[in-house]
């Protein structure tokens, strides 16, 4: 049987509705290189979405592809209840290195759901042995995406994905998303904005902060929920306020870290400490499932006691601080290292945040935003009103089935058309894909 009708016959792909390839084939990646993936035809596609937000240097980078095999040799994998191995613990020290000075403590696990979720019941814990056993609630935002599990769906506020499982979430608040395009307090412009989209924190934490465990957002770019990018002093006004009450902020830098936003992590813009910082997807350069849980000190010490006291975490996966993606994630961060990979992305985010501007111009394109090596537009059916075209009409299916003909690969949200770009891309790969996207986008008609 032909591959392709195998893989319809036998597969079920994530967040994909099959019907839609009941008459067409899904693209058959056969091989990669640097910044673009290859058919089984050799034709080449921009990965313009870095497989799903995880590739940082470019795909089959000899450093980490050496380190993976050198790693092979040794050990492939253990358990980590009761054992460790160098490097785990080597990987850990340099993490601790890189985030903020209040973090010293790395629990692994395997992706970005479960990282959230460490964070999340680690939080729930520490109250209950900390003697404030009424903090259970968490504080989370519309727009919010935080992973699958039901706990982080239960924080999660991407109804379109979720809202079918509502009957098996916790409780949580909601904050109104910081979506400047689509201001939720009607202001005209963000330059007339004094963060009333905060009120609620203030008016949640007055009434029930005592009942108020922590707080759950993606800093600086809520990705899933419309790769929605606010402005850095929300950030800190939000940490600023979560401190005032002695509440636990966690950060979801699943999607952010690792040099995505122009820093290493996106909290650095605002030099905001959480409490507990959530990794994965670029962890590894984008090579194998890992992700880590950082939190501090005094988080740690509320579990540390004589067993019988029963205050131990009991959370833990399979795969945690597996060797093989552990000696990938060294090899990223030597990469980083040894390449000034920060200082030389500067050039190419300029490029691209200032090329992307152009697009403003376009009849279909309400909305240009971006962050470091994001660039997001926002495609509308009537520019003057924002009205978002119907669903039915499936704008950005057309756009992805039009992006692939020209080799890019780009997976919409639904309208919103972004670029997560890896940064190890080149100044003229931008301008290239650019240019063919904005020729896309120009082809499409809206209201006058």
């Amino acid at each position: 049987m032909d591959l392709m009708e195998l893989d319809k016959k036998v597969l079920w792909h994530p967040y994909t509705q099959m019907k839609d390839f009941e008459k067409e084939s899904l693209l058959f990646v056969d091989h990669a290189d640097g910044v673009f993936l290859y058919d089984k035809e050799a034709r080449a596609y921009y990965d313009c979405i870095s497989s799903w937000w995880c590739i940082i240097h470019g795909h089959n980078h000899p450093k980490i592809n050496a380190s993976i095999m050198a790693q092979l040799g040794r050990l492939e994998q253990v358990h980590f209840a009761g054992t460790t191995h160098e490097g785990a613990i080597r990987l850990a020290e340099r993490l601790v290195d890189i985030a903020p000075h209040n973090l010293t403590k790395v629990f692994y696990s395997d992706n970005g759901s479960t990282a959230c979720e460490v964070a999340l019941k680690m939080s729930f814990q520490y109250w209950k042995q900390a003697g404030r056993p009424k903090k259970e609630k968490f504080i989370a935002l519309d727009r919010g995406y935080h992973g699958d599990t039901i706990g982080t769906m239960s924080v999660g506020g991407t109804s379109g994905f979720h809202s079918v499982f509502a009957p098996m979430f916790f409780d949580s608040y909601r904050l109104p998303s910081p979506y400047c395009y689509r201001c939720p307090c009607e202001k005209q412009s963000p330059d007339c904005c004094s963060l009333e989209c905060l009120l609620p924190l203030e008016a949640i934490l007055e009434t029930c902060g005592q009942t108020i465990a922590g707080i759950i957002l993606e800093p600086l770019l809520q990705a899933a929920g419309g790769m929605i990018v606010y402005p850095v002093r929300y950030l800190g006004k939000l940490a600023e306020i979560a401190k005032k009450y002695g509440i636990h902020i966690i950060f979801d830098e699943v999607a952010t870290g690792f040099g995505r936003t122009g820093r290493m992590f996106a909290l650095e813009h605002a030099n905001v400490e959480p409490d507990f910082l959530c990794l994965s997807k670029g962890l590894t350069g984008g090579y194998l499932p890992m992700a880590a849980t950082i939190t501090t000190d005094e988080v740690f010490d509320a579990f540390y006691d004589d067993y019988e006291k029963g205050k131990t975490f009991f959370h833990g996966h399979t795969f945690t601080g597996n060797p093989l993606a552990v000696a990938a994630a060294i090899a990223s961060l030597e990469i980083f290292e040894r390449d000034a990979v920060l200082e030389l992305a500067k050039d190419k985010i300029r490029f691209l945040q200032e090329e992307k501007e152009r697009f403003t111009k376009l009849p279909i394109v309400g909305d240009v935003r971006g962050i470091g090596m994001v660039a997001v537009f926002e495609l509308v059916e009537d520019k003057a009103t924002k009205r978002p075209f119907s669903p039915a009409s499936r704008m950005g299916w057309h756009v992805y089935r039009e992006g692939l003909k020209k080799g890019l690969i780009i997976r919409p949200l639904g309208d919103i058309i972004y670029l997560f770009l890896p940064l190890s891309i080149t100044i003229d790969e931008i301008k290239d894909i650019l240019e063919r996207l904005f020729s896309i986008l120009s082809s499409i008609k809206a209201v006058s």
